[in-house]
């Protein structure tokens, strides 16, 4: 769909915009674990998100002036082209040495790298509709894309739900055992033959 926007100037400038239908203040359910808002719609990866930000019509790479910094990014039309297209605070922090643009078909791909801790983001710019993070389509993730806590954990759980279906101990009851074992070895003068364990 097409749409008129008045530009800085006051010129009417037509944009390729997003499809028909408003967004309303309740929270969008995810697509892609993105959404959409009345200026781009984007999706998302625990490390990655891709917005696709409508441009006037026949705006080019180079009529473009894009800007990603650590928490804040700014699409604007260089001089005379009408102001910004997209400007705010990011939802968290990116990496812009990680990040990249290109222009195709009049939307401007935009590339952002995480950074920090792998999260899911509700809104690409705060203050834009927000996403249900609830409703989020969780990707599989391979154990070396954990940081090291987190994979020794999962690792562990894994390694519990397996002796369980096994019918064997868990870490924890096994670290138990031990323990009873080796406070019986160290006081052999307690009878331990009726106590239940």
């Amino acid at each position: 769909a097409a749409e008129a926007a008045s530009s800085a100037s006051g010129a009417m400038v037509t944009m390729a915009g997003p499809p028909a239908g408003g967004n309303g203040t309740a929270k969008q359910l995810p697509i892609n674990n993105g959404g959409t808002t009345d200026r781009y719609r984007w999706t998302q990866t625990l490390k990655e998100l891709t917005a696709e930000i409508w441009l006037p019509a026949k705006s080019t790479a180079k009529q473009l002036e894009v800007t990603i910094g650590p928490k804040s990014l700014r699409v604007a039309l260089k001089a005379g082209g009408g102001g910004a297209v997209l400007e705010g605070e990011l939802e968290e922090a990116v990496v812009p040495a990680e990040s990249y643009w290109t222009v195709e078909d009049g939307i401007l791909v935009l590339s952002l790298a995480k950074a920090g801790e792998m999260a899911w983001w509700k809104t690409v710019i705060r203050g834009d509709p927000e996403i249900d993070l609830q409703k989020i389509d969780p990707e599989t993730s391979n154990l070396q894309d954990l940081n090291p806590d987190l994979r020794q954990t999962v690792e562990k759980m894994m390694h519990d739900q397996k002796q369980k279906a096994l019918g064997l101990p868990t870490s924890e009851e096994q670290r138990n055992k031990d323990k009873l074992k080796q406070f019986m070895a160290m006081h052999p003068e307690m009878d331990f033959s009726k106590c239940k364990f």
